[in-house]
């Protein structure tokens, strides 16, 4: 019973840092990186769809990244979304591509970007600390229903405490990599 439990946490211990490395991925660099798209939903025919499920998007250099809508008649709705994300770039449409020019990142601007990914990684450590609460709580509540033994409960604090800091030395190392990418660009 505690096995099939451990595996529950330690699955959604490993989904926040997932998601951490997602909010990581969507914060540009300085350089064109499709995964800044990620979050961005235009409205195609009334639903809100992802760029990449109605549009091609390539980068011809490192610094623009092009959307090529497979419907022609979504160009407009594409570029509106990207106008009003927070993406900070407008879009140059040519009336069949759209580009993003990602211009040389300004040391203010790094430092920003720097503070974001920190809140990035603070908030998954935050969601982690929270499913090892819940954790905590649910085996406590097996005890109090004489289904785990004290010596138990003592043991799963243990192992989840170090799941926890494993899964925060995780988010940590990849704050330090995202860190050097900011600021080697």
């Amino acid at each position: 019973m505690l096995k099939e439990d451990y595996k529950i946490y330690q699955g959604k211990m490993e989904k926040s840092i997932d998601s951490v490395a997602a909010d990581f991925a969507s914060v540009r660099a300085g350089r064109a990186n499709a995964a800044v798209l990620d979050r961005i939903q235009v409205d195609y025919y009334g639903s809100p769809t992802p760029i990449q499920q109605i549009a091609a998007v390539s980068t011809p250099d490192p610094r623009i990244l092009q959307i090529a809508p497979w419907d022609a008649s979504a160009l407009k709705s594409i570029e509106r979304a990207l106008l009003e994300s927070d993406l900070g770039i407008n879009p140059t449409n040519d009336g069949k591509v759209i580009r993003l020019s990602f211009p040389q990142l300004t040391e203010d601007r790094r430092k920003d970007l720097v503070k974001q990914i920190r809140k990035y990684s603070e908030a998954g450590k935050v969601a982690v600390r929270n499913i090892r609460r819940d954790a905590l709580d649910h085996f406590k509540k097996l005890e109090k229903a004489s289904e785990l033994t004290q010596d138990d409960v003592k043991d799963a604090e243990k192992d989840l405490q170090k799941l926890t800091d494993e899964s925060c030395k995780k988010i940590d190392a990849l704050l330090v990599a995202k860190e050097k990418e900011l600021m080697a660009v």
